[in-house]
């Protein structure tokens, strides 16, 4: 397989630095050489392809951006984009793992956790020792997490949990939960262990989306947390909302590593694809594509390198990352769409990477919020009006 040399018409390339160009390449090779050739037959099969978790810890890609003293590479928040982008040029199913990994699991137990859950967990998880997986949306919950019907009641030495969470990446391989319920009417974090009697975590099947990806259900049946265990520094609904802002912001990044696969792909099949004496790319229609394509992954780029800059300030407002993940999804849907086309009856064929990004766009383009919360929030930002009752 040539060595992919990646998509940049305007030099977003000089934007970085030596170090963020080193990091990106070696996880660019890192997809290349370990995930492009077995994703195909994961995606098949549905099974998530679990030898690459630790040559994944190995390179430090769990919690990239927290402190060296957890064992984690203290990384600024461009470089971890860019390693959510080629993670997810390999597949949205490896992106969503690291994703959880670091944004939804080691960022709250370092943002909320004691000391002591900090020592404990965040080692473990950035060497892969642990899995952990984050539980907050629910049966009858998506888009208003607020409504959770999760609740814990206090008991001697801990907290008595009751509930379930639905579409929960890594759920059933998870050693650990951050799961988010209701305390006395207060959203509270606590760290559900498995083995925890009671609490199960049933795999879902029959997805078309994602299936290379582990998705579950936690069911929570009077499972006894300890005291140790409630994250101390949570209180409300604003302390999860922080989590899916990270999340999201990763996800801003990963789609543009699955925009450029498509357009890639679709780029040389139209220049190799003759019909009617000439190759397909020299038709005015194909070009208007493949110039489509390419300018809104140019527009994209610039989108996240701009917000991971402001992320590294202190600058970054949830808004604004709203603004990325919304726009990004959306447009790495209709490349993936676009390049379907141009490669015409071939594009449904799983010899091309095209229709496992499109299936798997529908998931990200819903998830971490959907579409139209982002735009209600943008909406709410820019009017001043909330338009989301």
């Amino acid at each position: 397989m040539a060595k992919f040399t990646g998509v940049d018409y305007l030099d977003v390339e000089s934007l970085y630095s030596e170090d963020e160009k080193m990091v990106r390449d070696s996880v660019r090779d890192f997809v290349d050489e370990e995930v492009l050739p077995i994703i195909e037959k994961h995606n098949r099969e549905s099974t998530f392809p679990m030898h690459l978790i630790p040559k994944m810890a190995e390179m430090g890609l769990f919690g990239p951006t927290l402190p060296s003293k957890y064992g984690c590479a203290e990384l600024n928040n461009v470089a971890y984009g860019l390693i959510m982008q080629e993670l997810e040029r390999g597949d949205s199913g490896i992106r969503s793992f690291a994703s959880v990994q670091s944004a939804l699991v080691m960022y709250p137990i370092f943002a909320f956790g004691s000391e002591e859950q900090k020592d404990y967990w965040l080692p473990k998880l950035a060497k892969a020792e642990k899995i952990g997986c984050f539980g907050l949306t629910e049966p009858d919950y998506g888009s208003n997490p607020a409504g959770m019907a999760t609740k814990a009641e206090k008991v001697d030495g801990g907290y008595i949990l009751n509930g379930s969470k639905m579409w929960i990446t890594n759920g059933s391989i998870a050693d650990v939960a951050v799961v988010w319920a209701k305390l006395d009417g207060v959203i509270r974090g606590f760290l559900v262990e498995k083995g925890f009697e009671g609490f199960t975590a049933p795999e879902m099947k029959g997805k078309h989306s994602l299936r290379a990806s582990v998705t579950s259900e936690l069911v929570f049946d009077n499972v006894f947390v300890p005291e140790e265990n409630i994250l101390p520094k949570t209180e409300g609904l604003k302390n999860a909302l922080m989590c899916l802002n990270q999340a999201r912001y990763g996800i801003a990044w990963g789609v543009v590593g699955a925009m450029i696969a498509c357009y890639d792909v679709a780029l040389n099949y139209a220049k190799s694809r003759v019909q009617f004496s000439k190759p397909i790319a020299a038709y005015q229609m194909t070009q208007e594509k493949l110039v489509y394509m390419l300018t809104e992954i140019t527009k994209a780029q610039l989108i996240n390198i701009h917000i991971g800059r402001l992320k590294d300030q202190g600058k970054l407002k949830h808004t604004q990352v709203s603004f990325a993940k919304r726009n990004n999804c959306e447009k790495a849907l209709e490349i993936a769409r676009m390049a379907r086309e141009i490669l015409g009856a071939n594009g449904i064929l799983d010899e091309y990477p095209v229709m496992r990004h499109a299936a798997n766009l529908e998931s990200v383009k819903t998830y971490e919020g959907t579409h139209e919360m982002h735009t209600l929030i943008i909406g709410e930002d820019i009017t001043g009006f909330s338009a989301f009752d």
